[in-house]
Formats: structure tokens, sequence, C-alpha cells
């Protein structure tokens, strides 16, 4: 029986739960669905916790949901090196791991055991729509002074990229979720929320602190049509909180302001968070990990792209934008991006909401075909894939 392909995942947490959202994603569907033997090296157990509550965040080493984490500290271990090394977001690694990987028997050696292989070593990049990505996906990146190379892995929207992550079975489990009533109503049951009511609207708002947020939310108060908006605990909980005349906001309470009804969630983690987009009607997300979950939600989104002090994130925006609204009609596509750009800053004030939710049966529609379109490029099958390519391990054989 073949040993099992080791992988290192090294991640710097930075942005709260965009980083490590991703790398735990990862990590779980390369060792549950692949049989890969994963080890997650991380700086932070504590925002991990937050996403599994069973991880115990003081203990350095622990096997969880069958992935090994493994606390990164300035004294890093002596630890052999694995078949396969991922650094998410270009997060430095260990010097002591890196020139344990130069002092490896180069990967092309005819015969040469995989335990002393150099492993495959793999920068996975930000999420990005810009067409330059297609062309530098992949590329290597020799190191200077040492026998070694890294690649950069792109995940992305096109064939010519490396995918999105996507769990095999995540199309299927949305589709039973959304088309069963019953799944429905002791969903919203568990959040406090009755069934929802004929023409009522459902929002997620998950967000970076916002100057728009004020007037988003005056915009559903004064409207014609009962909303009701779910806000986890976070970044932009004491803005909405002050906007319904709190002070700040607890998991549990609910607020009412004209036809707008806030209502704060606690802290979910993923998979639970996969349940709210999936049952809302529109979801407002951030970051890169929960626009990423959005898309396969299939329903209408709103992205809060992470601010730059550039400004260089209105570009990646814009992309995107060129490429999901290509084939949508074009007052539905102008309402998008008005309300995308208004939202992200582009503009004295936002755009009426009314344009967007006039169009949402489109959008909806749109949404959807949208997920189908992405979801035959699995960025964990394309790294796999990769790592048999550069690393002469056909002989590996994953589970499927």
């Amino acid at each position: 029986m073949n040993k099992p392909v080791t992988c290192d995942i090294f991640c710097a947490v930075v942005d709260n739960y965009g980083d490590i959202g991703v790398s735990w994603r990862l990590a779980r569907q390369l060792a549950h669905e692949h049989g890969v033997a994963v080890r997650l090296w991380l700086d932070d157990l504590h925002t991990l916790q937050r996403l599994c509550p069973e991880l115990d965040a003081g203990k350095a080493a622990q096997m969880c949901r069958e992935v090994e984490v493994r606390h990164w500290t300035k004294d890093f271990p002596e630890v052999a090196p694995a078949d396969l090394v991922i650094e998410a977001f270009a997060c430095e690694l260990p010097s002591s791991y890196i020139q344990a990987m130069a002092a490896l028997t180069p990967s092309s050696a005819a015969g040469a055991p995989l335990a002393k292989r150099k492993p495959v070593w793999i920068n996975l990049e930000y999420l990005s729509a810009e067409d330059w990505v297609d062309g530098c996906h992949k590329l290597p990146s020799p190191r200077p002074n040492l026998p070694l190379v890294k690649h950069f892995f792109f995940p992305g929207f096109t064939r010519k990229t490396g995918g999105l992550l996507l769990e095999g079975d995540l199309i299927a489990r949305r589709d039973a979720f959304q088309n069963d009533p019953a799944r429905l109503a002791a969903f919203w049951q568990g959040l406090g929320l009755p069934p929802q009511a004929v023409g009522e609207q459902r929002i997620s708002l998950f967000s970076y602190e916002n100057p728009a947020i004020s007037d988003l939310l005056g915009q559903w108060a004064a409207g014609s049509q009962p909303l009701t908006c779910l806000v986890p605990e976070g970044r932009a909980l004491p803005q909405v909180a002050g906007c319904c005349g709190q002070a700040q906001g607890r998991a549990g309470e609910a607020w009412q302001r004209g036809s707008l009804r806030v209502q704060v969630l606690p802290f979910v983690e993923q998979a639970r968070y996969d349940e709210l987009l999936w049952a809302c009607d529109v979801n407002f997300v951030r970051g890169e990990d929960s626009f990423v979950r959005a898309q396969w939600a299939g329903k209408p989104l709103i992205w809060h792209i992470y601010p730059q002090h550039d400004g260089v994130h209105m570009q990646k925006l814009h992309a995107f934008l060129d490429k999901y609204c290509a084939s949508l009609p074009q007052e539905a596509a102008e309402a998008v991006r008005a309300l995308w750009e208004g939202w992200n800053g582009e503009g004295k004030t936002l755009q009426p909401w009314n344009e967007f939710a006039a169009r949402q049966s489109i959008l909806a529609k749109h949404a959807h075909a949208w997920a189908q379109q992405l979801s035959g490029n699995s960025l964990a099958l394309n790294l796999l894939d990769f790592f048999r390519e550069i690393g002469t391990m056909r002989d590996f054989n994953f589970q499927n």
C-alpha cells in the first residue's frame, strides 16, 4: 500500500478569518477527500478556535477534523519537510524548514524514497480576477543560493488559473438544503427566527467597517418591504448597532427600525455560515473566504473587498465585475456595478438599493448559473494535479 502524501500548510493570520478560513478549508479538504496527511502550521490558534470550537488553543499540537494542527512559533521545531509544502498568501517559511528542504534529494532522482525527495513548494496566492493572473499561474521562482524552486499558484475564475476551493459534495448539499422547506424552517428556528414570511427579504451582512452602512440601513428602514438583516458579531456590528440607536450589540438581540429588523447572530463556524448564505435572499460578504462561499450559494451578493491604502483593491473589484457582469442584461449589470462600487467607497453616496432589488430575480438566476460555471475548476484537485506533474510522483494514488 502506498504511503500517503504529506502536506505542510503554513498560514500567518493577518486578515482575521480570511487567511485562516481559506487555509483551514484547504487542509480539511485535502485530508478528508484525498487522504493527504496534513499539518497546518498557524501563528494564531485562537482565531482558528472560532472556526473550530473543539480546538484547544493552548495545545501546541493536536489532531482536529483529520488535520494535525501545530502552533507556529519563533522557536520552530526540527521536523522533516512534507512532500507538498504550501505557504499561504506569501507568508515566509521558517529558515530552518527551508534549509531542511534544500538538504533533500532532488525530486527527479530516480528511485529516491519519497521521504528524501525535495518537496513541491507552492506559494498559494490571494484570489484575483485580473487578467495578468492567467499568465502568472504556476510560474517558477528559484530560491537564491539554494537548490529550491517555489511555484506561484493563483486561485481564479478561468481555466488558466487554479480555480476555487470547492468540496466535492458542496453543490449537492446546497441544493438539498435549499429545496427542503423543513430544513430551512429548522435553520431559522435555530437562529431564533420564525419561518420567512411572504414578501419578507432576509439578507446577511458580513462586512468590514464601512461608511455606507448607515445609508444602506436607512434605505432598508424606509422601504415598503419587510426586511430582516442578519449581522454576525464582528467588525461591522458597532456601526449597525449605532444606526439602530444602540450603544452596542450582542448575539440574540433584535432591533426594529421602520421596515427593517436587525437580528444579531453569534459568530458561527464555517459549515453553519454556508447554511446562512444558502438560506438568505442576498448576501453581503467581505475578504476572500466568505466571498467565494457566497458565490457557491448561488444567491445575489455584494462584496466588500479588503481595502488597501494605494487603492489597488478597486482594480481587483472592477476586474471581477467585468467577468461577473459579462452575461447580465445591461440594466442589471449597471445596478450591480453601482451598488458594489458605492459599497466600496467609490462615490459620495450609496446608489439606491431599489435599483438592485428590482432585478433580484434576474440576479438570482445569474448567481446560480455563475456557481455552476465555476464548479468544474476545483482548487484542491488542481493543486494535487500540479503536485503530480512537477514532483514526478505519478505513482501516488489519491482518494477520490
